[in-house]
């Protein structure tokens, strides 16, 4: 990993960056797996700000930096539940999303689970996580494929 980034938690003025940055990547990265129609309903564009917000507060958040700009973030609840990771398309394969789920790991004890994406899977399955269910979530009524993956500790 570049020594450029920097790996802080999340403040509340960082959330309207986050959205976009999670927008622009769902319609990025994610295109090679998902169709058109099925990224318009992952990533809207419209989210509740206040809403986003809150949950980043209540989990453990993190955010890379890298040359002052948002290059990725991800968070983590006391559960041990990963919830989101993403990376800003212009990034990827530098190492931030090691050293974000890294930070997110450390913050838990015990066993983490996460809802993986068909893109995220083979990064996930690289770190030790173990796929234990295919799963079709509808969003608007068009279906998403998804897989819960469990890392054991």
């Amino acid at each position: 990993m570049d020594s450029k980034i920097i790996i802080r938690k999340y403040q509340p003025a960082d959330c309207k960056a986050l959205a976009e940055l999670f927008y622009n990547t769902v319609h990025t990265v994610n295109a090679k797996d998902y169709s058109r129609e099925q990224l318009a309903v992952w990533a809207t564009g419209k989210m509740d700000l206040a809403e986003w917000n809150q949950s980043f507060q209540e989990h453990f958040t993190v955010v890379a930096v890298h040359g002052g700009i948002i290059a990725g973030f991800g968070d983590i609840d006391r559960t041990g539940y990963l919830d989101r990771l993403y990376v800003h398309w212009e990034h990827q394969g530098e190492g931030i999303a090691t050293a974000i789920c890294d930070r997110l790991e450390r913050a838990v004890q015990g066993n983490i689970v996460t809802h993986s994406s068909v893109t995220a899977r083979a990064f996930f399955a690289k770190r030790g996580y173990t796929a234990v269910k295919e799963q079709q979530i509808e969003r608007q009524g068009i279906w998403l494929t998804n897989f819960v993956m469990v890392k054991t500790r």
